[in-house]
């Protein structure tokens, strides 16, 4: 079962209500958590109530603005921290927020804890390459990062990668400034030399963002700052290609014409190259499922969350992680 933050995002209930539905058509159990009597309300006015649909109460909410730490330490009435402690207790798989990401990131980690020897949880985002998913991590956990933290992340990323996407050996890499081991900064130098000694890893080096989608490695590891900037800037670029795109098909009458030939075609690259089919993201590292989706995500986009967080679940996700680390918090192949 997958419990739902309801009244996360930017556009609350009305969305994650509707992915819910959609996740429950395809018979997913899901849990709504937030104020019932809002959720009840917008389940009526949908004229839905599917038998693999709950709700569990919770009467506060953390909104986009709150301060993280603060707020999940003093608010355990939130949505929030319901969903989270739900997951502690086993009476949910996994849970999915579309909500505050701080805050995400500490109701994991006070409600939940770090998995043994992970020093720091990471966000990691499933991107579509050129021959299939990569994985970037850190997308904004850590803004800072030590050389341990990135080797960690390298071992996490890969094991979800196995379980999950089924890559029996994912080619791991550093995001750098050059392909060269002594090139990038000091952390990107220092991890870059553990990463090429480690056990149970297949570590190929360095890797240039222009190849982050080329095929090249299927876990690429980068501080939190550094990912969230390449993610965003994708994102921004993806709407920005398509827009201009659109101005110049519609920009004369054979524009019109040639742009009415193409749009099935582009209609099928601007599906797989949407944020909202991959839904939500993985905290890897606490000790429980926890996806964060987009704030601006609508119905489809939480409905892909809630089946992300389904598929990693049935994959066997958090064995695959909790054998990644040792408690040394060195790779598990070599404790």
């Amino acid at each position: 079962m997958i419990a739902l933050d309801a009244m996360g995002g930017d556009l609350g209930p009305r969305e994650t209500v509707g992915g819910a539905l959609i996740a429950a058509g395809e018979g997913i159990e899901v849990t709504l958590v937030g104020d019932e009597a809002t959720l009840r309300a917008e389940l009526m006015r949908r004229g839905a109530n599917p038998s693999n649909l709950h709700i569990r109460h919770a009467p506060d909410v953390v909104e986009m603005g709150d301060h993280a730490a603060a707020t999940i330490r003093h608010a355990r009435q939130t949505s929030m921290y319901v969903g989270t402690e739900m997951v502690k207790r086993g009476e949910a798989d996994a849970f999915v927020t579309i909500g505050n990401t701080g805050a995400a990131m500490a109701s994991g980690l006070v409600v939940l804890g770090r998995l043994h020897g992970v020093e720091r949880p990471a966000l990691s985002a499933v991107l579509p390459g050129e021959n299939g998913p990569v994985m970037l991590l850190d997308v904004g956990a850590n803004a800072d990062a030590r050389p341990s933290h990135l080797v960690q992340f390298a071992h996490l990323g890969a094991a979800y990668m196995r379980a999950v996407h089924g890559i029996a050996e994912p080619r791991v890499a550093i995001l750098s400034i050059g392909e060269e081991p002594t090139k990038g900064s000091m952390l990107v130098v220092e991890a870059h030399q553990t990463l090429a000694a480690e056990n149970g890893l297949r570590f190929v080096g360095n890797l240039e963002s222009r190849d982050i989608l080329s095929g090249h490695a299927e876990v690429i590891v980068t501080d939190g700052f550094t990912g969230n900037v390449v993610l965003k800037l994708a994102e921004g670029l993806v709407q920005l290609l398509f827009d201009q795109m659109r101005a110049a098909a519609r920009s004369s009458w054979r524009s019109k014409i040639g742009g009415a030939l193409l749009l099935p075609s582009l209609r099928g690259v601007r599906a797989r190259l949407d944020y909202r089919r991959y839904g939500a993201v993985p905290l890897l590292g606490v000790n429980g499922a926890v996806f964060v989706g987009h704030g601006r995500s609508d119905e489809a986009a939480v409905a892909s969350a809630v089946r992300s967080a389904q598929q990693a679940v049935d994959h066997g996700m958090m064995a695959a992680l909790t054998s990644a680390i040792g408690p040394d918090g060195t790779s598990a192949a070599s404790s």
